[in-house]
């Protein structure tokens, strides 16, 4: 810790920020913490305007999420901050490092109805995993410091809320050092049976989890996945979780995931559940399929103990760092007979077996069959989804970002995104809003600028997301949108195909050419009919990031619609009323 010296609240600010590594904050500039920003060039801070704040704490989010450092954002008192409301639950389930400062009415006229006043820490209180309120100017350093150590304590969201006219006089503080306190592998006792019931298992299989990634335990997963022969599952929306090249990777579960990973998993006499919280909708039954192995041994470890047996029924639970609890099974198993040995080679042509049939099953796959999708496709010219996700595929430049909003075309590209290292993917998780892809990527380049980066976005979540075209023109930065463009809301479409007789309500989209409103913005906007151009397209975009630009694919796809996600969520209607009945 630094000796007490005499500063300004707003020097403490960013000294408690240049400590902490922070090189880039989001934001749109505002008179309320005008005093700090001054002095953010002298302490190395860039600052980076966007279109709306919704957009700055997404960018944060994708910073904090590609790169394991803090994700840093900042906003206008009032209107500004409520602005971050839908940002910040999806980095709370994301398990996003971001810490975003929020000034607040000054102190004197809290309370009095003011010009931008509302109450700001109730609006946040349950999306985050600490809220540092600056109660005194003194304090500045103080409470922003433990903001910083507790989104990566706790991984999660912290807010810093500071007094406007707290930004200002004259204060005495110490700067202290990031306090960094690592997670241990968990209680001896747990980590002695879960290695015994591992050791015992004929087939264990791996589910590797967003815990996997945040923890870097890539590869001690790896080690006691071909120590076991094990198979290895990714959890949903985690496909970076292990290398997709790797013969014993499966691919993901949950919704539009890898039915090798779901035949596999069904066949598990136990489960070792690393790093994730095995939420519910990423354990779902899945292609009419009931993959949950209900009778095999459940290890679940987790650095959050709440979670441990919260959404499945576990044998052992382990209250710890995915790595090196993951480190402390290898070192009990080493050595140790394996009563899955003897089946190991059985198991690993089963593994490829089901692995290439799924394969091939994706390859033949190039168009959904239910009644509605056919007839859809029969009066378009238009790329079939499947078949435009499989070239956007293999067309993928090595170590690419890919970020996916929610939707039906991006949910169905789960099936065909493959990465071979770590915070490559980045989706809405179980928050799922819309307009979160575009502006997580840009964070997310901006951190990483020498990495290919891409957004899978449907026409309808481009609509509210497509403004920080701006930001990217006006800072040169190159990303790449892979826009789906079928006219439609595709997965409430499926909904009301399914349960509501084709009665569409609010659904169709009257889109204008993305592709020219792209170039408008100062972009390049590119429109792509055939599945041909779709390869080179994509090649061109991607050399085009090199050189700041960011391009728009307009991709122009049929109205095919994949299987509903939200099957769990509803039913046929039943009418009462007898002039509503006509309608069930």
């Amino acid at each position: 810790m630094t000796q007490p010296q005499k500063m300004g609240p707003s020097e403490a600010l960013v000294e408690v920020l240049a400590v902490n590594g922070v090189k880039h904050v989001f934001g749109i500039v505002g008179s309320a913490f005008m005093d700090a920003l001054d002095i953010f060039p002298a302490a190395g801070i860039e600052f980076v305007p966007v279109a709306h704040e919704q957009g700055a704490i997404h960018m944060a989010d994708g910073y904090a999420r590609s790169t394991g450092r803090h994700g840093v954002c900042i906003a206008q008192n009032g209107p500004g901050v409520t602005n971050f409301v839908t940002g910040v639950a999806a980095a709370y389930w994301a398990h996003s490092p971001v810490v975003f400062i929020t000034p607040e009415t000054g102190s004197m006229s809290l309370g009095l109805g003011g010009f931008q006043e509302t109450e700001q820490l109730p609006i946040f209180s349950k999306i985050t995993k600490y809220q540092g309120h600056v109660n005194n100017p003194k304090r500045m350093a103080e409470i922003a410091a433990r903001c910083f150590d507790r989104a990566l304590l706790d991984m999660g969201p912290t807010q810093l809320n500071i007094p406007r006219d707290f930004f200002y006089g004259e204060i005495s503080a110490a700067i202290s050092p990031p306090l960094r306190i690592g997670h241990g592998p968990g209680d001896s006792a747990a980590l002695d049976a879960a290695a015994g019931l591992l050791a015992a298992a004929r087939f264990p299989v791996i589910l590797a989890g967003g815990g996997v990634i945040l923890a870097g335990a890539c590869a001690e997963t790896r080690a006691l996945a071909e120590l076991l022969g094990a198979p290895v599952c990714n959890s949903y929306l985690h496909n970076d979780s292990f290398a997709a090249s790797h013969p014993l990777a499966v691919g993901p579960l949950g919704y539009q995931g890898s039915k090798a990973a779901m035949r596999l998993i069904s066949q598990a006499d136990v489960v070792l559940a690393l790093g994730t919280r095995l939420g519910p909708f990423g354990t779902l039954p899945q292609y009419g399929e009931e993959y949950w192995p209900t009778a095999a041994g459940i290890i679940q470890i987790d650095t959050d103990p709440r979670m441990l047996g919260l959404v499945k029924p576990i044998s052992v639970g382990i209250h710890g760092d995915a790595r090196a609890a993951a480190a402390a099974l290898l070192e009990r198993l080493q050595g140790r007979p394996l009563a899955g040995a003897a089946s190991r080679a059985g198991r690993a042509a089963k593994i490829q077996s089901e692995k290439a049939a799924w394969a091939g099953e994706l390859e033949r796959w190039t168009h959904e069959t239910d009644p509605y999708s056919l007839e859809a496709a029969a009066h378009s010219r238009a790329m079939h989804p499947r078949q435009l996700l499989r070239a956007l595929e293999q067309a993928m430049p090595a170590d690419a970002m890919v970020s996916t909003d929610i939707g039906n075309i991006c949910s169905v590209a789960n099936s065909y995104l493959r990465f071979e290292t770590p915070r490559s993917m980045f989706a809405a998780m179980s928050f799922g809003n819309c307009g979160y892809a575009f502006p997580v990527i840009c964070g997310a380049k901006i951190a990483n600028p020498g990495r290919p980066a891409f957004a899978y976005v449907g026409d309808g979540a481009w609509g509210i997301s497509f403004n920080e075209l701006l930001t990217c023109a006006r800072r040169k930065l190159g990303v790449t949108v892979v826009l789906f463009n079928n006219g439609q809301w595709g997965a409430e479409k499926k909904n009301h195909v399914d349960f509501y007789s084709h009665r569409y309500q609010g659904v169709n989209l009257d889109n204008p050419n993305w592709a020219g409103v792209a170039r408008a913005f100062g972009v390049e906007g590119v429109t792509v009919e055939r599945l041909a151009d779709v390869g080179p397209a994509l090649e061109a975009a991607a050399r085009a990031q090199r050189d700041g630009r960011t391009t728009v694919l307009e991709m122009l796809v049929t109205q095919e619609l994949g299987d509903p996600f939200r099957r769990d969520a509803l039913s046929k209607p039943v009418r009462w009323l007898d002039k509503y009945k006509s309608y069930a």
